[in-house]
């Protein structure tokens, strides 16, 4: 268990991600640039085995933005993207609504 005052130290945000590339060394990986509306930031994210790069472009999802950044096989990634798996889906945090890129998420 965490405190609440703990949770409110995480940085929940509206991004939209702009471009989808293949990482070059990982099959089940993409690399993202996630649009934050006063900043871009890249992405390592494990949804590959999921999603098309056709149809993430253009989502509006959930990040966490205050996490320390960390290079996963060679790349940077300075985001997560909030996401649910289970055995046979995963499915990212999207906004049901376009809303403005960086407002914060309650």
């Amino acid at each position: 268990m965490i405190t609440f005052d703990d949770f409110k130290k995480i940085e929940i945000k509206t991004a939209i991600i702009k471009e989808v590339k293949e990482h070059p060394n990982a099959d089940k990986l993409y690399v993202l640039t996630l649009d934050l509306g006063d900043e871009e930031r890249q992405c390592v994210a494990g949804v590959r085995l999921y999603y098309e790069k056709k149809t993430l472009v253009g989502k509006q999802v959930a990040v966490i933005t205050n996490l320390e950044p960390v290079t996963i096989r060679g790349i940077k990634s300075s985001a997560m993207i909030l996401a649910a798996k289970d055995e046979e889906t995963l499915s990212m945090v999207v906004m049901d609504k376009q809303v403005k890129n960086g407002l914060n998420v309650t």
